[in-house]
């Protein structure tokens, strides 16, 4: 499996679990950071619930460990037997941290409450500013000057939870919603990685709605 052939010292090995549901830009970002240690960290499993999602063939083309889970009956979530069944494969590879890169159903309750403060995702948008789906196309039909992305730790809301860290994305005259999406995606792949190092580190503590980088 790739990262094993990253060798740790002292203790064990931070071990991310990735979830995603398309491309997967943000999970090759992340898995070649660790590569070159970067973050201090190993990718264990990628993890999607589209069976046939790029996100896994960027996983096995780097000799990760990538698996298919049936999300079961719901269009947005994932129902009772699917939640217990990720649930047990994530305890099962010892994950450290959940890294959800463009996951498409939205996680609550038991999930959440077994991997408190250890699941994050990644947002196209300042938060708390335009939350939701398609949030650049929201921020350039506001008319917003600057917009960007948002890592925060997951909650029972949708895109609530506490924020880890933000990077501005400046919008141009001219910009259509493509192509400041793709300006946003390059600061993601600089932001997420930054933020999941951090994470491995130990340096981030939460405290109420604040997140304290102790670097």
């Amino acid at each position: 499996m790739g990262g094993n052939n990253k060798q740790v010292t002292q203790g064990k090995t931070f071990r991310l679990g990735i979830l995603g549901s398309g491309k997967g830009s943000n999970m090759v970002a992340i898995a070649d950071a660790c590569a070159a240690g970067r973050i201090p960290a190993e990718v264990a499993i990628v993890l999607s619930d589209v069976e046939n999602a790029g996100i896994l063939g960027h996983a096995r083309e780097r000799g990760l460990k990538a698996q298919f889970f049936p999300p079961g009956k719901f269009r947005t979530k994932l129902d009772e037997e699917a939640e217990k069944n990720l649930l047990a494969t994530l305890e099962r590879e010892n994950i450290d941290l959940i890294v959800l890169a463009g996951f498409m159903r939205i996680l609550k309750g038991e999930f959440l409450r077994v991997f408190e403060h250890r699941v994050v995702n990644i947002h196209p948008s300042l938060l708390p500013a335009f939350p939701g789906l398609e949030a650049w196309k929201q921020a350039l039909d506001y008319g917003v000057k600057v917009t960007g992305c948002t890592v925060h730790f997951v909650d029972q809301g949708v895109d609530t939870g506490p924020i880890i860290g933000q990077q501005t994305v400046p919008v141009a005259v001219g910009d259509t919603a493509q192509i400041l999406h793709a300006r946003i995606q390059e600061a993601e792949r600089e932001l997420y990685p930054e933020c999941v190092a951090a994470l491995a580190r130990g340096e981030i503590k939460v405290q109420a709605r604040q997140t304290i980088w102790t670097r």
